[in-house]
């Protein structure tokens, strides 16, 4: 299957290509020619794992990788998680569920996608006959960071770079990336908010100075954002997968519509859920949950995007971003895959800060999409809720999620099953969620842990127990500007044996 490019670029001949370049020339995302049905195969998707799952729905795009190999991959990736469970899904009241995406390594519903990245960029790169270094760049709001750190660490051939806004994640993420082991890494504070990383990531990418003197490194860039379509193919598989499990607990009928809320930052999560719907996946309507930083809510209900305003610091850090960049894929699809169109309005975005939608595109935007937004209150109130009255712990993230999902349930007034996507474990905001449902705010985030864990007999992960006594590897913190330079240093270093 060949890749286009959002902005009319020259199409990549297959996903290997797409993977391993990441970013279209024209600094475009790639997205696929078509979309394949796979609605007739539901039934037959009841019966496999999720590693078979995955295997299957990724294959339709990736027709030129073994499928064996994909398969293994898939098992190996899958296997890391808690129970062997990808993406268990928890019953929390008569409508509504939770899909658990943060068993894996780094507790958060990004190891989905990159415990699989390497295997397909690696034999992307194969595949397309890609001699030099991979260097993967990384702009993180928190959890990308770790979990693509974890995921390519020692990995032969490849380097990777993670930028995160210094002063905008939890101290147990800061913790997590700062402590990383792995001779091929490098972990970077930006001074700024996480657009501010993304941009400089996108800069670079786009530079023709710096692609001269990586190529004299021979080295040759690619990401592990969900700009990759790499990372983002393998979120699709998980509203197929709770899908299936909803099926076969007999919550639904094979067929039968169901909603899906996704806390939304920079996107991808909810995207992958809409390509899943165009690939025949039974859902009615997919809510986009925002925190204090609106700029999406505010988008959907009026049609225009305007990141002009003001920027939160928010409990659910992740989610504090103003341009979207996942957003491109979906404006590319509701202007009927119009290129120049879509490359002016990102040219607008840039210039602007703004752009807008007509009036048959918003038509189709709020077709198949609700959204709202939690602010900070609300988001406490809905922790501690959730807690008291129904047992569950969660993170702010996940809050902000099943505020706004009840939000819809009444608005739409409707029975349908509503799976809410829950995206960090609660131990990796230790601090606001004890303040939520115990009521007090502990300062070092390991004795909120602690206090967490006696408060609600839920055990600490040993993920965040072991973070205490790891050394700090990566302190370096830099204006956006110098991006360029670090990373052409780290570049011409050595990976030590």
């Amino acid at each position: 299957m060949k890749f286009i490019s959002t902005r009319g670029a020259a199409a990549a001949e297959n996903a290997a290509q797409a993977i391993t370049k990441g970013l279209a020339d024209d600094g475009g995302l790639f997205v696929p020619e078509s979309f394949p049905s796979v609605k007739d195969d539901l039934k037959n998707m009841l019966s496999m794992d999720y590693a078979e799952r995955a295997a299957f729905i990724i294959g339709k795009f990736l027709g030129e990788y073994d499928k064996g190999g994909l398969y293994s991959a898939c098992q190996k990736a899958y296997s890391q998680f808690e129970d062997g469970d990808a993406a268990p899904v928890v019953k929390i009241d008569d409508n509504l569920f939770v899909l658990e995406l943060f068993h894996g390594p780094t507790l958060a519903f990004k190891d989905i996608a990159l415990t699989l990245l390497p295997y397909l960029l690696r034999t992307g790169a194969d595949i397309g006959g890609v001699k030099e270094t991979i260097l993967i760049l990384v702009a993180t709001s928190g959890d990308t960071g770790k979990a693509a750190l974890e995921g390519f660490k020692n990995q032969q051939g490849v380097k990777i770079c993670v930028f995160y806004p210094s002063e905008g994640v939890s101290d147990m993420q800061k913790l997590q990336m700062c402590t990383q082991e792995g001779d091929n890494v490098k972990v970077v504070g930006v001074k700024g908010n996480f657009d501010d990383c993304q941009t400089a990531v996108k800069k670079i990418f786009t530079s023709s100075e710096v692609a001269a003197e990586l190529k004299n490194e021979n080295v040759v860039l690619s990401s592990a954002n969900s700009i990759n379509f790499g990372r983002l193919v393998p979120q699709v598989v998980y509203y197929f997968s709770a899908y299936c499990d909803l099926v076969n607990a007999g919550e639904i009928a094979l067929g039968d519509e169901i909603d899906f809320t996704v806390p939304t930052g920079n996107f991808g999560n909810i995207l992958a859920g809409y390509y899943a719907k165009k690939m025949g996946l039974p859902v009615k309507k997919l809510v986009c949950a925002s925190n204090s930083n609106n700029v999406l809510t505010e988008f959907f209900l009026s049609g225009t995007y305007d990141a002009n305003r003001e920027f939160f610091k928010t409990m659910s850090p992740s989610m504090d971003i103003l341009i979207s960049s996942n957003l491109e894929r979906l404006i590319f699809e509701l202007c009927d895959r119009d290129s120049a169109l879509t490359a002016n309005r990102m040219s607008e975005l840039k210039k602007t800060g703004k752009y807008s939608l007509d009036k048959d595109e918003k038509a189709a935007l709020i077709k198949d999409f609700y959204a709202g937004y939690c602010d900070e209150e609300e988001c406490l109130s809905t922790m501690a809720e959730c807690f008291d009255d129904l047992g569950y712990l969660c993170d702010p993230h996940t809050a902000v999620a099943l505020k706004v999902a009840g939000d819809y349930s009444v608005y739409s007034d409707s029975n349908r099953k509503m799976v809410v996507l829950s995206t960090a474990s609660p131990y990796k905001f230790s601090q606001n969620v004890l303040k939520a449902v115990g009521g007090k705010f502990v300062k070092d985030a390991f004795d909120a842990a602690k206090e967490l864990e006696s408060l609600s007999a839920a055990p600490i992960p040993k993920q965040i127990s072991e973070l205490k006594t790891k050394p700090k590897r990566f302190t370096d913190v830099i204006d956006k500007a110098d991006a360029a330079k670090e990373v052409l240093r780290f570049a011409a270093e050595k990976i030590r044996k």
